[in-house]
């Protein structure tokens, strides 16, 4: 414990020494710290504008009238191993008002193909109404939940999928209805059909009756609204934008028994509040608050986990990998699922550190927090795992963009979940950040 203390007491001392002072006491200190903050300012935006449309931030390679999707290219996770493929839409050189897509990929540890075909058809411009139809058949993590409207995120790493362990496949048809009503909501309808077979030797059962394959009826109805985002004056007249209010995604899941053979009736509710601070001086603060609940008869594929990140492996060097976004980084893989969840995540990002003129480090401190409880345990039966029926709390660092772009980064269990081991509370990974 004594050297826990001393690392965040050392980084934290050094980022005091590293980063310059917003308030200094004389005159000329003042002047060049704001032309600093400005510089940087209008360095961050100069970088955005030139990264918008770049195919390592969008995911999309431009070949032709094919975009290329770079996400389907290269994977690795422990069920597939690597998984190699190619897919994308096409775009308006094609056609303008429609968009025909997919992907294949085939795992070389399973030795399976995967693919997904379909399309899209443009019905309303000036909302942005697109209705598409797509047929899936490939692998999901257990207890993963998708917002329908979140944005589509790239990045050449997908952290936590090199180390999930849990899977179960499946084939889906599902009809979507996606819409901008304004410039500020995002709403999208879908209908789905989904035929389940678990990989792990996992039951659910129901009536006395283990079910380890089942069909799946859905409606999901999803909204996400950014209400409102504004800007300041700062001390050189520059206007530099800042997030006041919550972007909130809501969505409604609704399971029917008896559609298509479909085995159970059930309701899903998410919600998720993101709001970030953004300062004159670039540091910024964020908060991720989301909840989840679940009623019905719901199979443990289907309900919810924290985005663990801890590889099940002895040592702290066994388990280094890639540290993730918003993920739990000291939660083992499988170790908890919830049909009733809430989880907090707060960061902090410094201003960077200018240790030379092309070697700016990036200090953030962690805090994430879960709370969840399961209504019927022994209705799931075959995966073994825990309850989050206390609090689960996490603290962590990370100094990223150290070279090339990569980093390091520290986490700490503690609270009711800490381990006895002092070595399994503690998580130690890389990060990576691609400047383009």
């Amino acid at each position: 414990m004594r050297k826990i203390i001393f690392f965040f007491s050392l980084l934290m001392g050094f980022s005091v020494y590293a980063q310059d002072p917003v308030i200094e006491t004389k005159k000329d200190s003042i002047v060049s710290e704001i032309k600093e903050t400005v510089a940087e300012v209008k360095e961050d935006a100069s970088e955005l504008n030139e990264e918008k449309n770049h195919p390592l931030t969008t995911g999309y390679f431009p070949v032709g009238f094919f975009n290329i999707d770079l996400k389907t290219l290269f994977k690795y996770n422990g069920y597939e191993g690597f998984r190699l493929g190619i897919g994308g839409l096409t775009n308006e050189r094609l056609f303008e008002n429609y968009k025909l897509g997919g992907y294949i990929v085939y795992g070389f540890k399973d030795e399976t193909f995967k693919y997904s075909v379909g399309g899209s058809a443009l019905v309303n411009k000036e909302k942005k109404e697109w209705v598409s139809l797509y047929y899936t058949d490939d692998i999901k993590e257990i207890g993963t939940y998708d917002f329908l409207t979140d944005a589509r995120f790239y990045s050449l790493f997908e952290p936590r999928l090199i180390n999930i362990i849990q899977f179960y496949k499946y084939t889906k048809w599902q009809a979507n209805i996606q819409s901008e009503p304004t410039s500020k909501i995002l709403a999208e309808f879908q209908i789905a059909h989904s035929d389940v077979s678990n990989i792990e030797d996992y039951y659910f059962i129901k009536d006395g009756k283990g079910y380890t394959d089942y069909k799946l009826a859905e409606a999901i109805l999803s909204f996400r609204i950014k209400l409102k985002t504004d800007s300041i004056i700062n001390d050189d007249n520059e206007k530099v934008s800042v997030d006041h209010l919550p972007k909130i995604s809501a969505q409604v899941t609704q399971g029917f028994k008896g559609i298509a053979g479909s085995d159970f009736n059930y309701t899903k509710f998410g919600l998720k509040l993101d709001y970030e601070i953004e300062r004159k001086n670039v540091s910024s603060t964020s908060f991720l608050l989301q909840g989840e609940l679940a009623l019905g008869d719901v199979p443990l594929t289907h309900l919810f986990h924290t985005f663990p990140n801890q590889p099940i492996k002895g040592s702290i060097m066994k388990r280094f990998s890639v540290a993730g976004v918003q993920s739990f980084e000291t939660m083992y893989f499988g170790e908890f699922y919830s049909d009733k969840l809430v989880m907090l995540q707060m960061k902090h990002t410094f201003r960077r550190f200018k240790l030379a003129e092309k070697w700016k480090p990036e200090l953030v401190v962690i805090s994430r927090n879960a709370l969840g409880d399961m209504s019927n345990t022994s209705r799931h039966f075959g995966v073994p795992f825990n309850t989050l029926d206390h609090l689960y709390n996490e603290a962590g660092l990370e100094l990223n963009k150290i070279a090339l772009g990569f980093g390091l980064s520290f986490a700490y269990r503690y609270g009711y979940y800490n381990l006895p081991s002092f070595e399994d509370n503690v998580s130690f990974k890389f990060t990576f950040n691609l400047k383009i």
